[in-house]
């Protein structure tokens, strides 16, 4: 086996973008294993991963073969009848072959494949030293990157990310020769760039995370996530309160800094009385710094900014980012106080100039629609329709105030505090808010009543609107964000366990859009209720699988259409428990061999079974069992328990296997036909009341 040492790479550059930097440190990383691999360089990764800092990216490997195995080649060449005459010369064929080898043809090797036996050419060469490969595969890892505008400087024809300074290359403790980028490999790295701005000489591979970090850089972001959070953690406590720390900031600051260094800070007590969510923007957003919380989640006048140096006058870091911060503070609390002069509801006289879009009106046309169904919806799932009223009316006034233009996402949240200053009832006030939710992937529905109201009927208006209008989402196109809508709508019913008939909110809510939409342009208005509840169907086949249902069960529910979310849930829950019993295989299959024989069936089907006409003990037996099972499961059906159906279903099993053993269906009696027909069909309503379990049958 090949000697197996360890290899470093390191590519200094200018500093690369925060946000681009993990996605450019893995490809570069697998970029590099990559090409080791492909040329059969055995590589031991161990627990490597992609090292980086805003100004390097590294690969460091702790075993890489120091060449190639050995490599084996076999040409085919003529077959022997072609490639020897009569005498048992070689042809022109077979001399031409032998010659490209560079042997003679008496050293060529024979082989037998399907249409007889033939000359091969079977070769064993040294494998290419390592450190030969080495350049080419470090430039294809480079031009594999994501990078979709590459960076160009001086006058070179070649671009990175960020300008680039210095390459290190190391396998074991040798410098390998290359040049990338217009730089050669040498073995000198870079210290930070304050607080060791000099060149770092690196004797192996092995030195390179220690020696990085006792010149200030902590190359592994691992390490500085971990120094970020334990440093940001130890100063909110030591300002009583605890940090809040988000998983984007965290990793964007993550990426802004080789060597952090906490710095606490703090800003006027009177801007507090400004909404927390405002200032937290603008602390996360903008700034990258980590408010500080009470034991309540209240924002307290602290907060901590992580510079990338260790400053010997940490109160003047600490004087630079509260000075920084101040001026957008100061603006969101002019925003606050002008709007609360105006108050929330006369903000809405301006909704009637805002277009929302072209065929469906203004935003104050969409909020009066929404109104409407908040109202007809609420009295469904017992909340108060006058408040109902209230909030969607209320909903969108705070797209008018100076907060929500200076600060959009506080949709919704700026216009509850509004609401709650207003005198508005604290049921309206966080329906305002809530109405929003989920705002993001992965995010919680409402959790008030009256809000899950707001966030259905405005998602519906939503929806009807924009398939009305013709604006149904197509590949990567979704201006109205009706995919997010489906699914926000979809979550909120089934989470909150609302029994609602989803077609009829569908078409009431088609019902109340402009008549310059109805009919929409080439459909029928009566065809997108269905269009509309498959879309919305469609959007669960990714929640559901994000919760581990199988795509059958899906499929299964799916097929039977309900009317209802919330029943089209209980449903799947259902049948996970029956496809997990010994009988269900055998029943799905037994169904999905229903369904066939119904399917060729010709002429009608009798409704009920004619007990005269059961002459084999098997569907006598399969009769009285079927019967009894409708009965049995008939009161459970009505009640939606639906586990309770299948589970007396499957009792059904050694009756349907005797059926099908002994009894043959299309028998030359046409009545008995008929009757073992209507029977199969008794069967078969009822094992596809529930879901249309044939779809579990492997």
């Amino acid at each position: 086996m090949s000697t197996m040492l360890p290899l470093l790479i390191e590519l200094g550059t200018e500093e690369l973008p925060v946000k681009a930097l993990p996605g450019l440190a893995q490809a570069f990383f697998d970029g590099v294993v990559d090409g080791l691999t492909k040329r059969g360089v055995a590589v031991e990764k161990g627990e490597a991963k992609p090292l980086s800092t805003p100004r390097r990216l590294a690969v460091l490997l702790p075993g890489v073969a120091v060449e190639q195995p050995e490599q084996k080649g076999e040409v085919l060449g003529p077959y022997l009848n072609i490639g020897l005459d009569a005498d048992g010369q070689p042809t022109k064929a077979l001399q031409g072959f032998a010659a490209k080898a560079g042997i003679d043809w008496t050293a060529l090797e024979r082989t037998s494949d399907a249409k007889g036996e033939r000359f091969v050419h079977r070769s064993v060469t040294p494998g290419a030293r390592t450190a030969s490969l080495l350049p080419e595969i470090l430039a294809e890892a480079l031009a594999g990157m994501p990078i979709p505008k590459p960076m160009r400087w001086g006058s070179h024809s070649y671009g990175f990310a960020r300008p680039v300074h210095w390459l290190v290359l190391l396998h074991g403790k040798d410098v390998v020769d290359a040049e990338v980028l217009g730089l050669k490999s040498d073995r000198m790295s870079r210290g930070h760039r304050f607080m060791h701005d000099k060149t770092v000489w690196l004797s192996q591979p092995d030195d390179y995370v220690s020696s990085l970090q006792a010149a200030c850089v902590l190359v592994d972001p691992d390490a500085r996530r971990a120094r970020i959070v334990e440093a940001v953690n130890a100063e909110a406590a030591s300002a009583g309160g605890q940090a809040r720390i988000t998983d984007d900031n965290l990793e964007q600051v993550v990426n802004l800094v080789e060597w952090p260094a906490p710095v606490l800070c703090s800003f006027e007590r009177e801007f507090l009385a400004v909404p927390q969510e405002a200032l937290i923007e603008t602390m996360e957003i903008n700034q990258k710094f980590f408010p500080v919380l009470d034991a309540s989640g209240k924002l307290t006048e602290k907060f901590i900014g992580i510079a990338n140096i260790e400053s010997k006058n940490v109160a003047e870091v600490a004087k630079g980012y509260e000075r920084v911060i101040r001026p957008r503070f100061a603006d969101a609390k002019f925003f606050f106080d002008e709007d609360l002069k105006q108050g929330l509801e006369s903000m809405g006289d301006g909704l009637k100039t805002v277009t929302y879009q072209a065929k469906l009106g203004s935003v104050a046309d969409k909020v009066q629609r929404v109104v409407a169904l908040a109202g007809a919806i609420a009295p469904q799932v017992g909340a108060d329709p006058v408040l109902a009223k209230r909030a969607a009316l209320l909903a969108k006034n705070d797209l008018q105030s100076r907060m929500v233009n200076e600060f959009p996402e506080l949709q919704g949240i700026a216009g509850r505090h509004y609401a709650v200053t207003g005198g508005e009832s604290p049921e309206v006030a966080l329906a305002i808010d809530e109405a929003y939710q989920p705002r993001f992937g992965g995010d919680d529905i409402a959790l008030s009543a009256l809000g899950k109201v707001l966030a259905i009927a405005e998602r519906l208006d939503t929806l009807a609107g924009g398939f009305a209008a013709g604006l149904k989402p197509t590949g990567n196109k979704d201006p109205f964000a009706l995919r997010r809508n489906a699914l926000g709508l979809a979550r909120t019913i089934i989470e909150s366990g609302f029994d609602l008939d989803l077609r009829a909110l569908l078409a009431s809510a088609l019902a109340g859009l402009p008549t310059a939409v109805q009919p929409s342009v080439e459909r029928k208005t009566d065809t997108l209720p269905q269009e509309l509840y498959d879309f919305i169907l469609d959007r669960l086949r990714g929640y559901y699988a994000d919760k581990g249902v199988p795509a059958t069960h899906f499929n299964a529910v799916a097929e039977l259409k309900p009317a209802s979310l919330y029943d089209f849930d209980r449903r799947i829950d259902a049948i996970g428990t029956f496809a997990a019993l010994p009988e269900a295989e055998a029943l799905a299959a037994a169904n999905k061999r229903i369904r066939n024989i119904l399917r060729k069936a010709d002429g009608e089907i009798p409704g009920m079974v004619d007990p005269s006409l059961l002459v084999e003990p098997a569907e006598s037996e399969l009769a009285e069992a079927v019967e009894a099972a409708i009965d049995d499961s008939n009161a459970s059906l009505h009640q939606k328990d639906y586990m309770s159906v299948l589970a007396r279903l499957a009792r059904l099993r050694p009756q349907v296997d005797a059926f099908f053993d002994a009894v043959m269906v299309n028998a030359e009696d046409p009545k008995l036909r008929a009757n073992r027909l209507a029977l199969l069909k008794r069967l078969g309503d009822r094992l596809g009341s529930v879901a249309a379990i044939e779809h579990l049958s492997s």
